[in-house]
């Protein structure tokens, strides 16, 4: 049963493109399928273009629009601040949300500059202590197979973890003619495929293993290195993110098309590392593989609601040889996490179901006083790795993961 529509949290959201709709899914069904200490209201909208922000309000949901984020501050319905903008700003809007008594979502990766990022999550501290809480947006540890494979770390299940093998690969760029849209500028991203799709697959193997990197020895390559500039579209594709280029006008590529790097946790692991928008065929492949003592783990993102157990036990451990391989998990049940809220076993959820079970898990902590997870200061060890990778890449030496 869901909690009365009287007892609400207001959410102001920055930004509607990709990840504006992703949250706004989830901000708006939440409430409908799990039991919350407070209703998600989506109150306000934001967005520059005040003709684009509201039409993109009317189709996802929200009661309002506003063309200045510091609005939104100024708001007494408006509790939390979800920041789904491009990465130069994250660090600008959530300091100043969290100083204003906010609460604040804001979408991966934390900041574009560690720098950024130590003072986010020092006035994210700050806010703590008031009672305002912050997380980083890391919707993939809420996939119920990533959730369930990190249980099964915990209950030591596959023993002391030995290897991880991470990949996130995509070929969305792949055309040489597609457009210099922001996430292939440095000023607005930070990085290309390192920060966009590599700062996933570091948060997830620092998540399941519950270990931190430590050094790391990285390249990274780009392919094309000038694209043909967006022409100015309207419609649909205006809000994608994903404009058409239509022009011959040609700008500078200045950020990695593809990563590559091996690591070292911190307490002994060794791991490798690929994020790539160049994998042609690929197209949200996001696969992890960890090795331990006693069995492994594996997971692939095209198949979400499948995880992949080992046990490695011998037979005087309980084990059976004969019958020994990898184990497919469907990972449906209501005992798994989070599907009991859902479907049938064997009905299948989907990507932005993530997104709603990370609402949930922030409202909740939220409603109940906690402290949530992923939290900016796991968000700030995720950039010092990608830190960490474009110092090695560029010098071409062994790079050491500075510390918090």
């Amino acid at each position: 049963m869901s909690t009365p529509r009287g007892i609400q949290l207001g959410v102001g959201m920055v930004g509607y493109a990709f990840m504006g709709a992703a949250h706004s899914q989830a901000w708006r069904t939440a409430g409908r399928f799990f039991d919350l200490p407070l209703q998600p209201d989506l109150t306000v909208l934001c967005g520059r273009d005040a003709a684009k922000a509201g039409a993109a309000a009317e189709k996802l949901g929200w009661r309002s629009v506003e063309t200045d984020w510091r609005a939104l501050l100024t708001r007494d319905d408006v509790a939390l601040v979800d920041v789904c903008s491009p990465g130069d700003t994250h660090a600008e809007i959530a300091i100043a949300a969290l100083e204003a008594g906010k609460h604040v979502l804001c979408e991966k990766p934390l900041a574009n500059t560690v720098d950024e990022a130590r003072a986010m999550v020092a006035a994210a501290e700050k806010a703590a202590t008031q009672g305002v809480r912050s997380m980083v947006g890391y919707s993939y540890r809420r996939v119920p197979a990533v959730a369930l494979a990190r249980r099964l770390v915990e209950q030591g299940r596959i023993g002391e973890i030995r290897h991880v093998r991470a990949q996130y690969m995509q070929d969305w760029i792949v055309d040489p003619e597609f457009p210099l849209v922001w996430r292939l500028q440095r000023s607005a991203a930070g990085s290309g495929a390192l920060g966009d799709i590599g700062a996933h697959i570091v948060d997830m193997a620092q998540y399941l293993t519950g270990d931190v990197l430590t050094g790391v020895s990285a390249l990274t390559e780009t392919f094309i290195r000038e694209r043909p500039l967006p022409a100015k579209i309207e419609g649909p594709a205006a809000s994608s993110g994903l404009a058409a280029s239509g022009t011959a006008e040609k700008g500078t590529v200045d950020v990695d098309d593809a990563a590559l790097f091996l690591g070292r946790f911190a307490e002994g692991a060794v791991a490798s590392f690929e994020a790539t928008r160049f994998a042609t065929g690929r197209k949200n492949a996001l696969r992890i593989e960890l090795n331990g003592s006693r069995g492994s783990l594996a997971f692939d993102q095209e198949r979400m609601n499948e995880l992949e157990f080992y046990d490695g036990r011998s037979a005087d451990d309980g084990g059976d040889p004969d019958t020994a391989g990898f184990r497919r998990i469907l990972v449906t049940e209501p005992t798994h996490p989070y599907v009991g809220a859902w479907w049938p076993p064997g009905h299948l959820l989907g990507y932005e179901h993530a997104f709603t079970h990370q609402v949930v898990d922030l409202v909740r902590d939220i409603g109940e006083g906690r402290d949530p997870v992923p939290s900016f200061a796991d968000g700030l060890r995720v950039q010092l790795v990608l830190d960490a990778v474009e110092k090695s890449a560029s010098s071409g030496s062994w790079q050491k993961v500075a510390e918090e």
